[in-house]
């Protein structure tokens, strides 16, 4: 598709899995982005993030824990520890 200064784009930018960069295709619905905030030494939040992004293969191998823990420390998170809770 083209805009009004006649160049090329994309209607939609393929997102890439974090963990295992593949294609997160626009029909997988079990993809999730987590944005991850840094906090200073008081623990308040500073206004930036740090996005990942894993796709379905990753959450239902049940490795999206340690792989967002994975990622988080490689990126410099000094307390890299999630804890998801799920309420049913």
């Amino acid at each position: 598709m083209q805009n009004e200064q006649g160049s090329q784009f994309d209607l939609y930018p393929p997102r890439k899995c974090s963990a295992t960069n593949r294609l997160i295709t626009a029909k997988d619905h079990a993809s999730v982005q987590i944005n991850v905030g840094e906090v200073d030494e008081k623990g308040r939040f500073t206004n930036t993030y740090t996005t990942y992004a894993l796709c379905g293969f990753i959450r239902c191998s049940g490795e999206s824990d340690d792989s967002l823990n994975r990622l988080a420390t490689k990126d410099g998170c000094e307390f890299c520890i999630f804890f998801l809770n799920y309420c049913f």
